[in-house]
C-alpha cells in the first residue's frame, strides 16, 4: 500500500502543509500506530496464534463479546477496505483510459466506456481477479505479492532517481475552479534553495479534487487513512509457520520502512516542485519520472495488492468467526475448507460482501468507515494489550518486552482521537454498532473456555481494595450484615436462601455446606465435583452470594470450620443464620421454584431429593444447640429460621398494593420476662435486622409493627414514649403496639414459686436453668406466651422474635430446644434473633 500513499497522498500532504507541518503529521500518525505495533507484538509472542489475526489476539484477551464485536467491524473495516481499492484503481484507469464526454471509443489509448454500469462492471472484472488467486490459496497469494513487491521497490527507485535525473520543467495543470479554459504551469525544479523555503511553511487552499478548504485536522485526517494497513500480516497468522516470529519482525520493519521513505519523499518533494505543482496535481510523479509507464503499472498493481490483501485478510476472520461458533448457524457455511486448509467458503462470502460494497461507488463515503473501523480496532488491541498488562496474570509473559501501560493508554487515546478528527459521525455510528453487538454476543453467545481477562482484573482490583479494607478502622455506623448461611440441602431451603438474600444489605453472603466424610478414606476431594452445582444454584435463584464447602466428621465440626475460615479480610460472617430444628418433614421448595423449569421427579442441578421422615438426622438436638453456643462465642450473631419455606414472598408482593403486608417483632425476651429490656444488645440488633429487611425493595411497602409487652402498674404509656424516643433516635419507623401481659407473666412467677420447706423444682421436663440461675420456665408459660404472639393479628408476613442465649449446662441443651420449639409453634414465618455486637448509631 505504500506506492498507493505516495500516489495519492504525499504530494497532497506536502502541497498543503509544507515540510514542518507535515513532518509532524507523520511523526504524529506513526507514534499512534507504533503504539498500537507494540501492542500488537506484545500479544502476538504471548503464545500460539491461529487463524484470525487481530480477531484472535482480542477474543483470547478480552473474551468472546469483545472479540466477536471487534471481529465484525474487522471483517466489514477488510471488505470495505477491498472494496476502496478496487473501485480506486477502476477510477484510475479510467482516468487513463477512458473515454471523456464527447469523444468516440477507440481515440487513442481512450478506449473504455465510461458510466455507472460500466465502471462496476470493471471494478467486478477486477475483484474476480482477487477472488481467483485468494481462492487457489494463500501460497499463490504469497508468491503473486512477492511479484508486486518486487515491481513497487522498482518503482520506487525510479521515483527516487527520477529526482535527481529529470530535468527542470513545466507540467500543464488545468484549475477546475477557475474559468474552464484556464491553465497554470506548475513547475518541477530540481534542487532549489528557493523551492524548499517556499515549501517549508503551511498554504492551505481549496482542494481541486473536491471543492473544499483544506485545514491541518483535515489533511491530517486524509493523510493518516494511508497509514492504516498494519494489520495486513498479523491477518494471515493461521497461514503462517511462525507467526509470534514473523508478525513483530514483519510489521516494525514495515512501520520503519514506510515511516522513513514518507519523510524523504516529503523532502524531495519540497525541494523540487512548487506549490502549484504539488497543490494541483497529485499525480505529478508520472510526469516527471523518467520512465512514466512503470510508475503507472506499479500503481496499478499496488492497489490490486492492497485490495487481495483485505479480501484474503476478511475471509481469514470470517473463518476464525465462524470456527469459534460465537454466532451459531449464521456463520456455519464460512467454516468450509478445502483440502488444503484452504477456507474457500469464507473467501466466496467475504468476495459476496465486498461485491456488494461495489454497488455504492462512493470511494469518500467508503474511506470514513474504513478508516474509522480499522482505528476502533487498534484502540481494542491496545486495550486488550493493557488490560493483560494491568491484570499482572503471571502466565501473561510475551518475548516482545518493549511495551508498557503507558504505551498501550497513548495508544488507545490516539486512535480515539483520530477517530474524532477524521470522522464525528462515522466514530459516533460504529461506537454505537460496536455496543450492539457487544450486548447481543453478551446475552446470546455461548460461554467460551478462552479465559476472561475481566476475571483477572476483578480479582487484581478485588485483592488490591481487600488489603486496604482494615477491620480496626471498622464503625457502627457503617456496619452491615454479613452472613454465612448452613443449608444441608437447597430443595428444601430455597425460599431461606431467597429471604437471607433480602436480609444481607449489601453485606457479605455465604452459602456454607458441611460435606460428612473423611478425606483420608476418599481418592479425592469430593467438594470440587459439587461445586459446579452450587454454583449453579447461585445462578438460577439470583441470589448474590458465595459458596463455601467443607469436609467435617460432624456438622457442628464442620460450621466452626466455616465461621473461622469463611471470607477475606475486612469480609468475614458476622451472622450465622440456621434452619430451625424440628421434627417437621423437609418440603422439595427448589423443584417448585419458579427459576427451574425441570419437572419435579426430576433433580435439579443435581441435588439429592429431600431427607424422608423416617430418615435419620445428620445431626443431634445437642449438637444443634453447640452450634449456637459456639457461634455466641465466637461474637457471632445468630438467627435461627422457622417455616420460612412457607413464606410466598411472590404473594405478598401482590397483595402489597391492596394491604401493605406487616413486619411484626417482638425485642423482648420472652423466655426471660423477669430480665425484660428494650435497649440491650440483643434487642436493639433484632430491630436492626427488621428494618434492614423493610429497607430492601421488594419489603419496601411492608410495615414494622413493635410489640411493647406491659404489666399493670408499670407505667405503660412511659414506656411506649421512651420506645418511640429511642425509634426516632435510630431513625425506625415502626408502628408500636401495646400488649398486656399479666396473665403470661403470672405463670411464670407461679412456676417460680417453691413450697414451704420444699426444694427447688428441678425436673428436667418442666423447667430450665438459664446461665444465671436467676429463672425457671415452665412448658405453661411458654405456651402462654405462644398464644400471646399469635393473637396479635392480622398475620404478619413475617415475626422477628429475641433468641436467648443457650445454658451454660450443656444437658439442658434438648430442654432449650424444646423450649425453643414451643415458643415459635404455628407461628408461620418466624426469625430467633440473638445479636452480640453493637449495630445502631444515632451519630451523624
Amino acid at each position: 500500500e505504500i506506492l498507493v500513499t505516495i500516489w495519492s497522498l504525499a504530494g497532497f500532504v506536502v502541497g498543503h502543509a509544507g515540510l514542518y507541518q507535515a513532518l509532524a503529521m507523520f511523526a504524529v500518525a506513526y507514534f499512534i500506530i507504533g503504539m498500537t505495533v507494540l501492542s500488537v507484538c506484545a500479544i502476538a509472542t504471548n503464545g500460539a496464534l491461529d487463524a484470525g489475526g487481530a480477531y484472535y489476539m482480542i477474543s483470547r484477551a478480552l473474551g468472546p463479546e469483545f472479540g466477536g464485536s471487534i471481529g465484525i467491524m474487522f471483517f466489514l473495516a477488510n471488505v470495505c477496505g477491498s472494496a476502496l481499492y478496487v473501485l480506486g484503481l477502476v477510477e484510475a484507469v479510467v482516468d487513463s483510459f477512458g473515454v471523456p464526454p464527447g469523444q468516440e471509443v477507440g481515440t487513442g489509448v481512450h478506449v473504455l466506456p465510461q458510466s455507472y454500469w460500466y465502471e462496476l462492471l470493471y471494478g467486478t472484472i477486477l475483484l474476480a481477479l482477487c477472488l481467483v488467486v485468494c481462492l487457489v490459496g494463500a501460497s499463490i497469494y504469497a508468491k503473486a505479492t512477492f511479484l508486486i513487491f518486487l515491481i513497487v521497490m522498482g518503482v520506487l527507485a525510479t521515483i527516487l532517481i527520477s529526482f535527481f535525473a529529470t530535468q527542470p520543467v513545466g507540467v500543464p495543470i488545468h484549475l477546475p475552479h477557475s474559468n474552464s479554459s484556464e491553465t497554470e504551469n506548475g513547475l518541477f525544479t530540481g534542487f532549489s534553495l528557493a523551492t524548499l523555503r517556499d515549501n517549508l511553511g503551511g498554504r492551505y487552499r481549496v482542494d481541486y479534487t473536491t471543492g473544499q478548504m483544506m485545514s491541518f485536522s483535515t489533511v491530517f485526517a486524509v493523510m493518516f487513512n494511508g497509514c492504516t494497513g498494519i494489520m495486513a500480516g498479523s491477518n494471515m497468522s493461521g497461514d503462517l509457520k511462525r507467526p509470534s516470529y514473523s508478525i513483530p519482525r514483519g510489521t516494525i520493519s514495515a512501520v520503519l520502512f514506510t515511516y522513513l521513505v514518507y519523510n524523504l519523499l516529503a523532502f524531495l518533494m519540497c525541494a523540487t516542485c512548487n506549490r502549484t505543482l504539488l497543490q494541483n496535481d497529485y499525480g505529478f510523479l508520472r510526469d516527471i519520472s523518467i520512465f512514466p509507464p512503470l510508475v503507472t503499472v506499479g500503481i496499478y498493481a499496488a492497489t490490486l495488492s492492497a485490495a487481495m490483501s483485505n479480501l484474503i485478510g476478511a475471509s481469514r476472520i470470517l473463518y476464525a468467526l465462524a470456527r469459534d461458533d460465537l454466532f451459531g448457524r449464521a456463520l456455519a457455511l464460512a467454516k468450509k475448507t478445502s483440502a488444503s486448509g484452504n477456507p474457500i467458503m469464507a473467501v466466496i462470502l467475504s468476495w459476496l460482501v465486498v461485491q456488494l460494497v461495489l454497488f455504492s461507488g462512493k470511494l469518500n463515503t467508503i474511506a470514513g468507515v474504513v478508516t474509522t473501523f480499522f482505528l476502533l480496532v487498534y484502540a481494542t488491541v491496545n486495550l486488550a494489550c493493557l488490560a493483560l498488562e494491568w491484570a499482572s496474570a503471571p502466565n501473561f509473559r510475551p518475548t516482545f518486552r518493549y511495551f508498557t501501560w503507558h504505551t498501550c493508554l497513548l495508544g488507545i487515546a490516539g486512535c480515539c482521537v483520530m477517530m474524532f478528527l477524521i470522522s464525528p459521525v462515522s466514530a459516533s455510528a460504529s461506537l454505537g454498532f460496536l455496543l450492539l453487538l457487544l450486548l447481543a454476543l453478551h446475552y446470546l453467545s455461548p460461554s467460551s473456555t478462552w479465559g476472561y481477562i475481566s476475571q483477572a482484573l476483578i480479582f487484581h482490583q478485588v485483592r488490591k481494595y481487600l488489603l486496604m479494607l482494615d477491620v480496626r478502622k471498622d464503625h457502627v455506623k457503617f456496619w452491615r450484615p454479613q452472613m454465612l448461611l448452613m443449608v444441608q440441602n437447597p430443595r428444601g431451603s430455597a425460599r431461606l436462601i431467597d429471604f437471607v438474600n433480602d436480609l444481607k444489605k449489601s453485606g457479605l453472603y455465604i452459602l456454607g455446606h458441611v460435606e460428612l466424610q473423611d478425606l483420608d478414606a476418599l481418592p479425592s476431594d469430593p467438594l470440587q465435583a459439587q461445586q459446579d452445582s452450587w454454583l449453579g444454584l447461585v445462578d438460577k435463584l439470583n441470589v448474590k452470594a458465595f459458596v463455601s464447602l467443607t469436609l467435617a466428621p460432624s456438622v457442628r465440626h464442620g460450621v466452626r470450620q466455616l465461621l473461622f475460615t469463611s471470607g477475606l479480610g475486612g469480609m468475614r460472617p458476622n451472622t450465622l443464620v440456621l434452619g430451625f430444628y424440628d421434627e417437621a418433614a423437609p418440603q422439595d421448595g427448589l423443584a417448585q421454584h419458579p427459576a427451574f423449569t425441570s419437572a419435579r421427579d426430576e433433580v435439579p442441578l443435581g441435588f439429592p431429593p429431600p431427607r424422608a421422615p423416617a430418615a435419620p438426622k445428620l445431626l443431634s438436638a445437642r449438637e444443634y444447640v453447640g452450634i449456637v453456643a459456639d457461634a455466641l462465642k465466637m461474637l457471632r450473631n445468630v438467627l435461627l429460621a422457622r417455616h420460612l419455606e412457607s413464606l410466598d414472598k411472590a404473594w405478598e408482593l401482590r397483595r402489597a398494593a391492596a394491604a401493605p403486608p406487616s413486619i411484626h417483632v417482638w425485642p423482648v425476651n420472652l423466655l426471660r420476662p423477669d430480665s425484660a429490656r428494650y435497649a440491650d444488645t440483643c434487642s436493639l440488633f433484632l430491630l436492626q435486622t427488621a428494618c434492614v429487611l423493610n429497607m430492601t425493595r421488594a419489603w419496601r411497602r411492608a410495615r414494622l409493627r413493635l410489640f411493647l409487652c406491659v404489666e399493670a402498674g408499670a407505667m405503660p404509656h412511659a414506656q411506649e414514649d421512651k420506645l418511640r424516643q429511642l425509634l426516632k433516635d435510630l431513625r425506625i419507623q415502626a408502628q408500636i403496639q401495646l400488649v398486656p401481659w399479666d396473665a403470661v407473666v403470672g405463670l411464670h412467677w407461679q412456676a417460680q414459686r417453691v413450697p414451704p420447706g420444699g426444694p427447688a423444682p428441678h425436673d428436667e421436663e418442666s423447667a430450665m436453668n438459664f446461665p444465671g440461675n436467676a429463672s425457671q420456665v415452665s412448658d405453661e408459660y411458654v405456651r402462654a406466651a405462644n398464644k400471646l404472639v399469635l393473637e396479635q393479628g392480622p398475620a404478619p408476613a413475617v415475626r422477628f422474635l429475641y433468641l436467648p442465649r443457650p445454658p451454660a449446662d450443656t444437658s439442658l441443651y434438648p430442654l432449650y430446644l424444646h423450649h425453643l420449639d414451643l415458643l415459635t409453634r404455628d407461628l408461620g414465618p418466624t426469625v430467633l434473633v440473638h445479636g452480640v455486637s453493637a449495630v445502631t448509631s444515632t451519630q451523624l
